[in-house]
């Protein structure tokens, strides 16, 4: 039977519409049916059929689905239009007028108890933290997501607010956590058989950047397989391209630079196709860092100014000031230092170690390599420290180890021999055991 409310709420809903029609019970019942019927009915003391309501809804001069559920006739149908509306606003990067248009839709949605409607648009207000870069929003509101859903709802349907989350705490830095909420849900699905290549997809996608951030290259790549086996089967193409963007990373740190390349020009058409501006924005950012890697620092430079230009441009604050830190150091690699750490003093203003953490910290690398090429051995040690505490948090172990060179390197110039061999030894503790996640081993893997 199609949703409806309780009998006492339309035995209500029925006796107040015919009161200000000015019907009898009688001229309401007939000719179908009886006015004791309709007492009944009123009372809420009986659950009617659906031929009685699309009777009494006609007699009334009201839509069925009004009379049965308060709600305007097509209401849903309309709600699921204006939700597309908000994701597409959100796609182009207006993330502002998106999360107005979704509190507007979760507040409908909460009226009229469209349970699937207001998770989703609780879904959209957390993409909309995530870009402007309100990290506590977002994991509340994906949280919301997911509890609105309840937990009878299917876990694929339940997946892209728990990858909201997951995604929500790498941007803060919790690496471990985020990849605890990634493996724990894969295992889930693996294990019961929901072999959902959408949710799958959305996954292995996503729990690339916390592996690679921690260390765990080879976990990393093992997702980047599975998620490139899993493409196929997916007609989400904006999944798809979020695939190639992050696939692309574990080519770019094998060394597979052709088919870095090769996976976000394919990002970036789909991208294009789409409109969907702030991915085809990251897209730039990406390529900039693989021509950064391959020392083709001037076409790296146009590929982050215009990512910055064009983050800039849609309000993705947090992405913004990220690609920031990215354009710093390939401008540091170019020799204009200056403008490389104005750059990195304007975008630390913008980030802190709930907020950015990882960029938070390779901002203070930065500054302190520049500090150290200008004799500024002081600040230089001040910036590694700042960076080593929010490494630590983090617990990325690649670039945990390599800042420790940088400061055992610095204090061995300085004279400070001992500091300098604790710091290696750090760094070294860091190298030898990268990659621990929250769960130990890897998760169970699709049949794909």
């Amino acid at each position: 039977m199609a949703e409806r409310d309780d009998p006492e709420i339309i035995g209500r809903r029925v006796q107040q519409l015919r009161t200000e029609l000015g019907l009898t019970q009688r001229q309401l019942a007939e000719p179908a049916y009886t006015p004791a019927y309709i007492s009944t009915l009123e009372a809420g003391r009986v659950r009617p059929s659906e031929p009685a309501l699309r009777h009494i809804a006609q007699r009334l001069g009201v839509g069925y689905e009004e009379l049965a559920t308060g709600r305007p006739t097509g209401f849903a149908t309309e709600l699921r239009l204006r939700l597309t509306g908000a994701q597409r606003t959100l796609a182009t990067g207006e993330s502002e007028t998106a999360a107005a248009e979704f509190a507007k839709l979760l507040a409908d949605a909460e009226r009229h108890g469209l349970t699937a409607e207001r998770a989703d648009a609780l879904l959209g207000l957390g993409e909309c933290a995530l870009e402007t870069g309100d990290l506590e929003t977002a994991q509340r509101r994906f949280a919301e997501a997911e509890d609105a859903l309840g937990e009878d709802a299917p876990l694929p349907a339940r997946v892209p607010a728990r990858r909201g989350r997951a995604v929500a705490h790498y941007l803060a830095g919790e690496l471990r956590y985020s990849c605890y909420l990634f493996e724990s849900t894969l295992d889930e699905l693996n294990r019961t058989g929901m072999h959902d290549p959408d949710a799958l997809l959305l996954l292995y996608s996503g729990v690339i950047a916390p592996y690679m951030d921690m260390g765990a290259h080879a976990r990393a790549a093992q997702a980047a397989e599975l998620a490139l086996a899993l493409a196929p089967q997916s007609g989400d193409l904006a999944l798809v391209a979020r695939m190639h963007r992050s696939v692309a990373r574990t080519m770019i740190a094998e060394g597979r630079t052709d088919e870095a390349d090769a996976s976000l020009a394919k990002a970036s058409e789909l991208y294009r196709r789409l409109q969907i501006r702030t991915e085809l924005a990251n897209c730039h950012w990406m390529r900039g860092y693989l021509h950064a890697q391959n020392g083709a620092y001037e076409r790296a430079e146009t590929e982050l100014r215009e990512a910055r230009r064009m983050l800039s441009a849609k309000r993705a604050a947090l992405y913004h000031s990220q690609a920031t830190v990215e354009l710093a150091d390939v401008l540091h690699r170019r020799g204009k230092s200056e403008e490389a750490a104005a750059l990195l003093h304007e975008v630390l203003t913008d980030l802190s170690p709930e907020r950015g953490a990882l960029h938070s910290a390779a901002a203070h690398r930065l500054l302190g390599i520049i500090a150290e090429d200008a004799r500024d051995t002081e600040s230089a040690e001040e910036h590694y420290v700042r960076a080593l505490s929010l490494l630590e948090r983090a617990g990325a172990a690649a670039d945990l180890a390599d800042l420790c060179r940088l400061l055992g390197d610095l204090f061995r110039r300085t004279g400070r021999v001992e500091a300098a061999l604790d710091a290696y030894r750090t760094g070294l503790g860091h190298r030898t055991a990268p990659g621990h996640t929250t769960l130990g081993p890897a998760p169970a893997q699709p049949p794909v």
